[in-house]
């Protein structure tokens, strides 16, 4: 896959499809791969450009303060050095938090912002959630094993947890068949979640905007939802019924039905 120099570090990427640029941003301890599940139908209607954030995948982990400005400035950057003007953008949990700092400082290289399992602000219960990720990962030695562990039961419903063990057994092989995120560099990427506060950004951010969660999620539950859909004028708001912080996986089928019939009505 292609790397190209953004900022301080070298940004690896991947591109598939053709039409109108879509930029997809990982969420916490994730890379390029993680939308493996939307590209393929994604791709039929947009180029689809899947990032390895900072910190994450074969992308550079620079020591250093990070934080969802400051991925949103890596994107920005991104976006020039490949030579794309402006495209839809799109990121589930802390991707879709790097995304309204995006929209926000650089709203000419946005068209359309779509915000999955995002949320505006962190609140004490999220903080004290990603902090005992934090914990296990310290514990465990281990990002992938942590994400397996500690993160994964949280973006399925229990009831889908317990009824499809081969699928989620299917989900954590593919965690661990990633490039190993290094245990200092997630410590920094979680703290960017942990301090993330752009409810300032939200009135800034003019591109049509899609805001989505899970009716079943803890983490970045329902509770968001009116500080964004209030704060992003014109916005529209969609709940996954059946799932929890993962729709991208949990409702492949309805997650990409739906984002594409938004993605497609702000495209042209």
């Amino acid at each position: 896959m292609p790397k190209v120099k953004v900022n301080d570090i070298t940004m690896n990427y991947k591109r598939q499809g053709s039409g109108e640029p879509i930029v997809l941003i990982p969420y916490l301890a994730a890379d390029n791969a993680c939308y493996a599940f939307q590209t393929p139908d994604y791709a039929k209607h947009f180029t689809c450009i899947s990032i390895d954030p900072r910190g994450a995948g074969e992308t550079d982990k620079p020591v250093g303060t990070y934080s969802t400005q400051l991925f949103a400035d890596d994107v920005a950057a991104f976006m020039q050095a490949i030579g794309v003007e402006r495209a839809h953008v799109s990121g589930v949990s802390m991707g879709g938090a790097a995304g309204i700092w995006l929209a926000a400082k650089y709203p000419q290289k946005v068209k359309s912002l779509s915000l999955h399992s995002c949320w505006d602000k962190t609140d004490p219960y999220l903080k004290v959630v990603v902090e005992g990720w934090r914990s296990i990962a310290k514990g465990l030695g281990s990002v992938p094993e942590m994400v397996i562990q500690g993160i994964l039961p949280w973006c399925f419903r229990p009831e889908t947890y317990a009824a499809k063990p081969d699928y989620i057994d299917s989900i954590a092989a593919f965690v661990r068949g990633r490039p190993v995120q290094p245990l200092d560099a997630f410590m920094r990427q979680s703290g960017a979640v942990i301090a993330h506060d752009a409810h300032a950004e939200l009135a800034k951010v003019k591109a049509p905007t899609q805001i989505s969660f899970g009716r079943h999620d803890a983490a970045t539950s329902t509770r968001f939802a009116d500080a964004l859909k209030n704060g992003i004028s014109g916005s529209e708001l969609t709940v996954f019924e059946d799932c929890a912080h993962a729709a991208i996986y949990e409702n492949v089928a309805e997650f990409n039905a739906r984002t594409l019939n938004f993605l497609k009505r702000h495209s042209g």
